[in-house]
């Protein structure tokens, strides 16, 4: 009996000390920081949050068989850590198409010449599995932009009336209205 509860004590231990480390790397300390964009226009505001990987002379967008990091035609939480959240205050035209106000999870599937950009409502946990397709709220198909100057840190902003997401040598720009 006591051999038990010594094992037990040492299960808690240890799932004290992971749970310790993923709060640590996820919230207190990540690789990826923690990055906000935010979208003033008259009375619609958007606001993004999202963690911002590093290119760490890494090839980021190509075939899986080059060692990506992130494949063309495969599923990416642009970002890292956890999902990146959009909410906006009031509806919007996001692409040309209406989406009402909420809070909404973003992923994307990258590809050389588009991305299909993804709306999900999920918008929590870490995200390295593709969300219940039952959530998908709209799907964007947006072609991709060359950067002349390659972009170290993963970036999402907005400019003029458009949401930019920028990493490496790839730009997409998603109109807003």
């Amino acid at each position: 009996m006591k051999i038990l509860k010594r094992i037990l004590v040492l299960l808690l231990i240890l799932i004290g000390i992971v749970g310790i480390f993923l709060v640590y790397s996820l919230y207190i300390n990540p690789k990826s920081p923690l990055g906000h964009a935010e979208y003033k226009n008259g009375e619609i505001e958007i606001d993004i949050r999202y963690y911002r990987p590093f290119k760490n002379d890494r090839l980021i967008f190509g075939s899986k068989s080059d060692n990506a990091l992130v494949p063309y035609g495969e599923y990416w939480r642009l970002g890292a850590n956890l999902t990146t959240k959009m909410k906006i205050n009031k509806v919007i035209s996001f692409g040309g198409r209406s989406l009402e106000a909420g809070t909404y999870g973003l992923y994307a599937y990258p590809e050389k010449e588009n991305w299909m950009v993804i709306i999900n409502t999920k918008t929590g946990g870490i995200s390295f599995s593709e969300p219940n397709p039952d959530g998908v709220i709209m799907k964007i198909n947006i072609a991709t932009q060359s950067l002349e100057v390659p972009l170290e840190q993963f970036t999402i902003d907005f400019i003029d009336n458009y949401l930019r997401m920028r990493w490496d040598s790839t730009q997409v720009t998603i109109p807003i209205n």
